[in-house]
């Protein structure tokens, strides 16, 4: 058997409304994906508006995007650092003081490679507390980032991370304790 991308449809998969899809696609690329430093206050109320739920302190660099802000939940004092990508098909939850470093990709979506039409393959993502996920990494589907976890400079997660452990490498594994003073 062969896979045949002509037989791929996207399932029960939705979205959401197709006018939300519509105007968060222009607001994503001029605001957020945008070289340009809009207010961190200015983004925080329009992923609010867009049905996001964001916690107090929220930093967003430039060139973010953000699939779906509508199945988004952000905490307090979160770090959104420049070309992050959140690619939420699922539900992505970040706890409080969490770290997304440059050009991370939380990836909520695969293809199920098993199937000639490649399904969509769909995973939550959650990042605890206290987590930080070093520049250029990747998050994949189904993955928890469990409390002040880090996840080094382009490192792949491909299962959960435990709590105050660092994890390095494609996939990730476990490199020691993480320990604060």
């Amino acid at each position: 058997m062969r896979t045949d991308l002509s037989t791929f449809n996207v399932g029960n998969y939705k979205a959401g409304p197709g006018w939300k899809v519509f105007t968060w696609y222009f607001v994503n690329y001029y605001i957020f994906n945008s070289a340009l430093p809009w207010p961190y206050s200015f983004k925080r109320k329009l992923l609010q508006l867009f049905g996001a739920k964001v916690g107090k302190g929220l930093v967003i660099k430039t060139k973010v995007r953000i699939k779906n802000p509508w199945r988004l939940e952000i905490g307090d004092h979160c770090w959104i650092g420049e070309s992050v990508w959140i690619d939420n098909l699922e539900d992505v939850t970040i706890g409080d003081h969490v770290c997304l470093s440059q050009g991370v990709l939380l990836l909520t979506g695969n293809h199920d490679y098993t199937l000639p039409d490649f399904p969509y393959r769909l995973g939550k993502i959650k990042i605890e507390d206290g987590a930080w996920i070093g520049a250029e990494s990747v998050v994949c589907p189904g993955v928890t980032c469990s409390s002040h976890a880090i996840l080094t400079v382009n490192s792949v997660a491909t299962k959960n991370m435990e709590a105050w452990q660092i994890y390095s490498g494609n996939p990730a594994s476990f490199v020691r304790k993480r320990n604060m003073k």
